[in-house]
């Protein structure tokens, strides 16, 4: 005998879809918490990161600049610069050659994310119409 305190089975599953509900919401929400402190820290990180790259390139004119003048000491003043800026355009046109190999050769298409993808669609077609 069915008393009038039960609950209907659509009664339930409502219930159990808003509980549900819930649970995705909050999983949500932790995401997007731990993701906003992590995308902090590493804002901070890549500003102190940013920092010490302008400072090295700072001492690294500085470096340059006392190399032009140990030079100049043999000669003069202008042959030292032109020296020490021809030794950087070689070392940048080096560089750039070796990222510009380095480009060509990538391959950033997920190829075996692709083909994994492809044989399970497969498999499923198989099997799903057995």
């Amino acid at each position: 005998m069915a008393t009038g305190t039960e609950r209907t089975i659509g009664q339930l599953v409502a219930d159990a879809t808003h509980d549900l509900e819930g649970i995705v919401r909050g999983e949500i929400a932790l995401a997007k918490a731990e993701v906003t402190s992590g995308a902090k820290v590493i804002g901070k990180g890549a500003a102190l990161l940013g920092a010490a790259a302008f400072l090295g390139l700072m001492g690294l004119v500085f470096v340059l600049h006392g190399l032009s003048w140990v030079i100049a000491v043999w000669l003069p003043v202008w042959a030292g610069y032109l020296i020490v800026a021809g030794v950087v355009l070689l070392l940048a046109g080096v560089l750039a050659l070796l990222g510009k190999k380095a480009l060509q050769s990538a391959k950033p298409t997920p190829e075996r994310a692709i083909d994994q993808a492809q044989q399970t669609i497969e498999t499923l077609k198989t099997h799903g119409t057995a």
